[in-house]
């Protein structure tokens, strides 16, 4: 979760915060990339024997195992992945024998532009979702919101992208069911990676509000005659949007990490799918290209959420 910085600032000092920042987590993605490193090679199947395949000899499958540097031991293979990394070389696929940042390359814009899509959609519906309920608390329309959100947060996103392909693909023939060729391909996952998300801003936007709308200065705004709609959106909503936004912040990394089974859903071209069929067939380069660069999209995030809080409060400053 993204840290509250603390007391006042310059350019500089916001220069130096983001400085410091970048370095105290340069360490995470080599982490991340080394955990992947060492589970892949615990996994059962040879990589070498899947490129060779199943009526290769012993002898030709070791043969492509020195090619591939298997035959080293796993600490050195570790150092020497990073040694490539380090001369932004991040390996070759065994499956395609392609460059893995090229093969990442190419699925990242649509793992990307779903992630994108999913969070604004997310952050929209949730917090005008959360604020209505804010406003008439314990009314019918806060309980149903609530059930609402409740079935949300609890219903399995590949379960609800298969209903979603029933009705609006197969039922009424609305969207495309699969893929990212034709227009509108983008509702059906966009939807069903926001629907969790939804409801976990709205709650998180209700409890914030109903916590800010209990507090003097509100009191005090309302008793100079202010209309509902300034109280609400000009004061009450950006003092209770730091909590909502660290809760965007991190679902857009969840929509990134958890975009395997939506895009395994949907057949969407992006990264998740990559993930999912380079692990089927071990191809150990592109799992950890694909992990470092999460690692990577995550910490930026985090570090743009951080700075965002700056721009809500202003008591909040970079040192």
């Amino acid at each position: 979760m993204p840290c509250m910085p603390s007391r006042p600032s310059s350019v500089s000092g916001l220069s130096r915060y983001v400085s410091k920042r970048l370095l105290t987590t340069l360490f995470m993605p080599v982490a991340a990339a080394f955990i992947v490193f060492g589970m892949m090679r615990l996994l059962p199947g040879d990589p070498a024997r899947i490129v060779a395949g199943i009526y290769a000899t012993e002898p030709e499958v070791a043969h492509i195992r020195a090619q591939l540097g298997l035959d080293q031991p796993v600490p050195v293979q570790f150092v020497r992945f990073l040694e490539r990394l380090a001369h932004g070389d991040a390996g070759t696929s065994i499956r395609t024998s392609q460059p893995v940042l090229q093969e990442i390359g190419a699925r990242l814009p649509a793992t990307l532009q779903l992630a994108v899509i999913s969070t604004v959609l997310a952050s929209i519906v949730g917090v005008v979702v959360g604020v209505v309920c804010a406003r008439r608390p314990n009314s019918l329309l806060d309980y149903l919101f609530s059930f609402g959100s409740l079935v949300g947060v609890s219903m399995p996103v590949y379960w609800l992208g298969l209903l979603l392909i029933i009705l609006f693909a197969v039922r009424l023939q609305w969207l495309p069911a699969a893929g990212n060729d034709l227009p509108g391909s983008i509702i059906l996952p966009a939807v069903t990676a926001a629907a969790f998300s939804i409801a976990l801003v709205a709650r998180m936007t209700r409890a914030s509000m109903l916590e800010v709308l209990q507090q003097d200065y509100i009191r005090t705004v309302r008793a100079k005659g202010l209309s509902p709609a300034s109280v609400i959106y000009k004061h009450a909503l950006r003092n209770a949007a730091i909590p909502v936004l660290t809760v965007i912040g991190l679902q857009f990394g969840t929509f990134l990490g958890g975009s395997v089974l939506i895009e395994s859903v949907f057949a969407w071209p992006g990264m998740g799918l990559l993930l999912l069929d380079s692990i089927f067939a071990r191809d150990y380069p592109v799992v950890q290209g694909i992990v470092l660069i999460y690692a990577v999209l995550v910490i930026l995030v985090n570090l743009a959420v951080d700075l965002l809080y700056a721009f809500l409060d202003p008591r909040i400053r970079y040192d």
